[in-house]
């Protein structure tokens, strides 16, 4: 037993390297460690008996054939453990058979360089392997969980690789094969070596581009919520420049009307002036109310707040908006809109012995703060960047079109619930 103590200690640390570089690589599916430690154990537990039995005869080539069952049985036994997909396994898994190949060859090619071989063997192993972990873990970790496609082509030359390897391993004795073909395996292994190199780096490409695909789509989904939201503010934008036309022709009348009035008190006609007056306080129609000096968001609010009116929600309003804006005055109605929308429908959904309002401030000191409060009814839930999550399908886009526009003009979006008022604060 003693005297195959070293044989042994190199089957127990090429076995567990093996599995942890297959952890390393794959991804479990459980998060029940046992599951895998049991599997483990009894996979181990089998391969050293079955090695041991032929550490007595010296039969390191029937080892070596041992270890390629091993890693069969790991192949198709582990498989329903890990979540990855069918093609990935399949790169894992042969990954895994070309480490070992090639790790076994330079471990014995290179194990003179220790005073004791047959501890030299088991260092080189270790080592090895150790370094493999850690570079797959620290720099192909990510990459390698990122890329779902191609893989059905990466399998392909790494298939080759370790057909080019066994070509060496088998056809007789083990340790003659090793030595007889020393040239061969290093370049071998070399050229396995480019061979992951380039599919690192073909991995790091489609990650690249995968990235920038992500960021056009999310750009095109924010241009693509800020035009369904502009559609809908443009018609309400010519209603309210309707109304403010109809306000410049009452101004334009007024003026008339009062050089006429002055005409009749000047003539003493006190009583004909009288009489105009009531007539034009009956027929004259409602100025709408100037809450700030932009136009366009004026218009917006002017529109949601006779909607407000319309349904009995009181409406705090104090704006300071100025009419020349650094940034686009459609877009900013349109986030005012969608922002009064969402809190007139919230405020429709309280209970009738719930207080409801609406208070809507915007100050200007070079930027815009807008804050804007309402009661609600606790149960809106955010997403991972804080944003409140669509109840339903077809709702949402005023939020995500309030987002991008945030986004837009590299402006700070807060939203919060607290004690049943929900708040939301825009810095642009």
């Amino acid at each position: 037993m003693i005297e195959h103590f070293p044989d042994l200690l190199r089957a127990v640390t090429t076995d567990i390297m093996l599995i942890l570089l297959l952890w390393t690589m794959a991804m479990p599916k459980y998060k029940n460690k046992l599951v895998y430690f049991l599997a483990t154990a009894v996979i181990l537990l089998g391969n050293l008996s079955a090695n041991y039995y032929f550490y007595l005869s010296e039969n390191y080539t029937a080892v070596f054939y041992v270890d390629l069952a091993m890693l069969a049985v790991i192949g198709i036994v582990l498989k329903p453990l890990f979540s990855d997909r069918i093609m990935q396994w399949c790169f894992s898994y042969i990954t895994m058979l070309n480490i070992y190949a090639a790790i076994v060859f330079l471990s014995y090619a290179f194990r003179n360089i220790f005073s004791n071989p047959y501890y030299g063997t088991v260092y080189i192993r270790f080592i090895l392997f150790t370094a493999v972990i850690l570079i797959f873990r620290i720099w192909v970790s990510k990459l390698y969980r990122n890329v779902l496609d191609y893989w059905h082509i990466y399998i392909m030359p790494i298939a080759v690789l370790f057909a080019c390897f066994l070509g060496y391993f088998f056809g007789g004795d083990i340790k003659t094969m090793l030595t007889d073909n020393f040239i061969q395996l290093i370049l071998l292994t070399l050229l396995g070596l480019s061979v992951y190199i380039t599919i690192i780096h073909s991995l790091w490409t489609i990650t690249k581009q995968y990235a920038m695909r992500e960021e056009n789509q999310t750009i095109q989904a924010e241009r693509e919520y800020l035009q369904l939201a502009a559609e809908g503010m443009v018609e309400r934008i010519k209603l309210m420049q309707e109304v403010a036309e109809q306000d410049s022709r009452t101004s334009h009348d007024r003026r008339h009307f009062n050089r006429v009035l002055l005409e009749l008190l000047e003539q003493g006609q006190a009583d004909e002036a009288a009489d105009l007056l009531r007539n034009q306080s009956q027929n004259s129609p409602q100025i709408s109310k100037i809450y700030c000096e932009n136009h366009a968001v004026n218009a917006a609010v002017s529109y949601y707040a006779g909607i407000a009116e319309q349904s009995g929600i009181p409406m705090e309003i104090n704006l300071d908006i100025p009419n020349n804006l650094t940034l686009s005055a459609l877009e900013l109605s349109m986030v005012v809109s969608n922002l009064l929308e969402n809190a007139i429908h919230e405020c429709r959904k309280q209970s009738e012995n719930k207080d409801i309002y609406i208070r809507f401030i915007c100050r200007n000191a070079g930027r815009l703060l807008l804050e804007m409060e309402n009661p609600c009814s606790g149960n809106i839930s955010f997403d991972e960047n804080g944003y409140p999550v669509a109840a339903g399908d077809g709702h949402g886009i005023g939020s995500k079109s309030v987002a991008a526009f945030a986004k837009k003009y590299d402006g700070e979006l807060l939203y919060k619930v607290e004690n049943g008022v929900f708040q939301v604060r825009l810095l642009v």
